[in-house]
């Protein structure tokens, strides 16, 4: 029997405990929970923590409820009668760990390990419960398991980017304090990282220009000081457009481009080529605009660029991060402090991930399969099939993909699905076993933010409720079941932590497990003014690439240029679905999570869909009209809002809505698994619809008729 590595917590007198969030946002908030007897009452922002300076965002203010909801999962439940009946029986911890590991080892044997696939999603960024050290990896690796290629998120941009910087890690955000002009460029700040306003107020407080760049006229870019909004998916032909302008003028740096980087002259002749009436007629932002701000980025020193993950979902996603980067490259803002592309500052953490993953576990080489293909994977790969699915940290019935078929997927009667979650989603509704997990203040964690240079301890703060489990100790008890023998797979969340931080990498100058378990975080060993390639970049030619052999090595093009969505720029399909559909992230959700809070879930409203006027008077709707939005792969219902903050043949939506919450399929059902152009990316905003009224159905809210701007729910608290 191993030795059960349960969390410690202190009880009795009121006191605080710090912690860190979980979820997938690049803050990465520092909290502090406080804690009477054995519960937590309140949770609330570190006031010490520089970035989060006690204030956390509207949808971890109610984090609390969640600890504490009914409806939160609390014993091991088995399923009763056929898949998707919604019947399940509580069973203990020992019954079901023995009766998966039983199937498992009968898969194992009968297909081999790779038909065994752990789907991990972003629920929780953690080191040890979470994506970050790939939790469980020892164990999947131990079993020959397929490798899971987290290809839902951000890969197609960090591929461009690496071809160009030789790292998808930028600038610091809070370096944008410095910037005289910053770019926002497919981000909606306010709703998806609100901290780093403030470092942008800084900036405009001192002189500094904000320019939003978005389809959608969002909170953020109602703040801006200009808002340019091109076609989905032309992104890549308006930064072309930006360069052409920059260049033709010749404005950009010589001496920098001559010392710091490779494939300049071709690169040049390229940009000179892809005129601004091409990227206006593209993009659909007028010629004027895009000279405008052409001009004002080669005049302005330094000029930052932050993007956001959202802008490289289309076919050409990896192509426009690769180009964002170049344009700091051509006017030579790499080198100053506040200048730059921002797009992620993972990996500035140099901890020990292998020692994580442990990938020598492995007995052979294994195939890796896209999370972004889940329902083409279950459905249609044979060699072997996947007879085994381990879903944690993900709600993939939500957030994949080609929703009704990854429902068809999962209903497979030959396929084990076990779902580790807190509450029962719509994937748990579709398991075979469902093991509740421990929230973050009852597990011991440790976590940085891929858009801040921090990294935070996560203590325990209170005893699990029920019988949940910490993932890590869910993995070992697993192990134990499964009769496997390495070590490593029982050693304890500290033990790991040790291990982890046993490095001499300088970001850890200074930073021990004891000391960051003692303050609960602390800024990355990087200077205040940090300058990522002031002294060279990791490419293999030391130099920014615009030529790089490693893309055409991939099959890529080796210098950078315009790639195009597919689908949004496919004429024939445009006549069959002449509305390109965005679904953006929710002010008061967080990917899926929080959608079944009762506050957050009002506050956030019906699944609305905002339409251009003149689309809205074409199908004869108005504000209030129940719609169908809908294409050959599926469809949703939603209220329509009639406004100005989407350009005409555009609509709309927000992501995260449970299936069974809204009563029916959500966003995910219309968008198809294609990949983007690098690392096998999403492509959710490459996507056509057509919109119709149902029929008989009563208007609702008709009183939203023409909000042009504002979003629904307004207030931050």
């Amino acid at each position: 029997m191993i030795e059960r590595h349960l969390p410690l917590v202190e009880t009795g007198t009121r006191h605080q405990v710090h912690g860190a969030c979980p979820l997938d946002c690049p803050d990465g908030c520092s909290w502090e929970v406080t804690v009477d007897g054995d519960r937590a009452v309140a949770l609330a922002g570190r006031k010490d923590h520089p970035y989060t300076r006690g204030v956390l965002c509207a949808k971890v203010n109610h984090y609390l409820d969640q600890v504490y909801a009914e409806d939160r999962l609390l014993y091991p439940l088995r399923r009763l009668g056929p898949k998707g009946s919604g019947r399940f029986e509580r069973v203990t911890w020992d019954r079901a760990l023995s009766e998966i590991a039983e199937r498992l080892t009968a898969i194992r044997d009968d297909y081999g390990g790779e038909a065994i696939w752990p789907y991990q999603g972003t629920g929780n960024l953690g080191y040890i419960q979470g994506l970050q050290g790939k939790a469980g990896s020892r164990l999947w690796n131990a079993l020959g398991a397929s490798e899971h290629a987290m290809t839902i998120c951000s890969i197609a941009g960090q591929v461009g980017i690496d071809y160009a910087t030789g790292t998808s890690a930028g600038i610091d955000p809070e370096s944008l304090r410095a910037s005289r002009l910053i770019i926002l460029w497919g981000v909606n700040t306010l709703t998806s990282s609100h901290h780093l306003w403030r470092s942008i107020t800084r900036a405009r407080n001192h002189g500094a220009r904000v320019v939003a760049i978005d389809p959608v006229a969002t909170r953020t870019a109602r703040l801006a000081d200009e808002h340019i909004a091109p076609i989905p998916g032309s992104d890549g032909a308006l930064a072309m457009g930006l360069l052409h302008v920059v260049v033709a003028g010749d404005r950009h740096d010589r001496d920098y481009l001559d010392r710091h980087t490779v494939g300049w002259p071709a690169f040049r002749r390229r940009i000179l080529d892809f005129t601004v009436a091409d990227a206006a007629r593209i993009s659909g932002v007028p010629a004027a605009a895009i000279i405008a701000l052409g001009e004002r980025i080669a005049d302005t020193r330094p000029t930052a660029i932050r993007a956001g993950i959202g802008l490289q979902r289309h076919a050409g996603g990896g192509s426009v991060l690769r180009l964002l980067a170049c344009i700091p490259a051509v006017t030579g803002d790499w080198q100053h402090h506040g200048g730059g592309l921002a797009y992620s500052t993972d990996g500035y953490l140099g901890v020990d991930r292998e020692v994580l993953a442990r990938t020598d576990l492995r007995p052979r080489p294994v195939r890796s399969l896209a999370m972004t293909r889940l329902a083409d994977t279950l459905l249609h790969v044979q060699d072997p099939p996947v007879r085994a699915l381990i879903v944690y940290g993900a709600n993939p019935v939500v957030s994949a993909p080609d929703q009704e078929n990854v429902r068809a997927a999962l209903s497979r009667a030959d396929l084990l699905t076990v779902v580790i979650d807190h509450f029962r989603t719509d994937t748990a509704d579709l398991a075979d076993y469902i093991l509740p997990a421990t929230m973050q203040p009852e597990h011991l964690d440790v976590h940085d933010g891929y858009g801040q240079m921090y990294v935070a301890w996560n203590e325990p703060a209170v005893p699990p409720r029920g019988e949940c489990l910490p993932n890590s100790e869910i993995f070992r008890r697993l192990a134990e079941h499964l009769n496997l023998s390495d070590p490593c797979l029982y050693d304890s969340d500290e033990a790991m932590i040790e291990q982890m931080f046993a490095t001499d990498h300088p970001s850890l100058a200074g930073i021990t497990p004891e000391s960051l378990r003692a303050t609960g975080w602390a800024r990355l060993s990087y200077p205040e003014e940090f300058v990522p390639f002031a002294h060279g970049f990791p490419t293999p030619s030391g130099r920014f690439e615009f030529h790089s052999e490693r893309a055409r090595r991939d099959g890529h093009d080796p210098l950078p240029g315009y790639v195009g969505a597919r689908e949004v720029t496919d004429a024939d399909r445009a006549r069959r679905y002449p509305l390109s559909l965005i679904a953006a992230a929710p002010h008061y959700l967080l990917n899926s999570t929080f959608a079944n809070n009762a506050t957050l879930s009002t506050r956030q409203g019906a699944q609305t869909l905002s339409m251009h006027p003149d689309d809205a008077e074409a199908r004869g709707l108005v504000g209030g009209s129940r719609v169908r939005v809908f294409n050959d792969r599926g469809g949703f219902d939603a209220v329509v809002t009639v406004t100005t903050a989407v350009r005409a043949g555009v609509v709309g939506t927000t992501k995260g809505q449970w299936r069974k919450l809204a009563g029916d399929s959500t966003v995910n059902a219309t968008v198809d698994e294609r990949d983007a152009d690098m690392g096998g990316g999403a492509v959710f905003h490459d996507n056509r619809v057509q919109v119709c009224a149902i029929p008989d159905a009563p208007e609702v809210n008709p009183d939203i008729t023409t909000q042009p701007e504002k979003d629904r729910g307004e207030s931050d608290s």
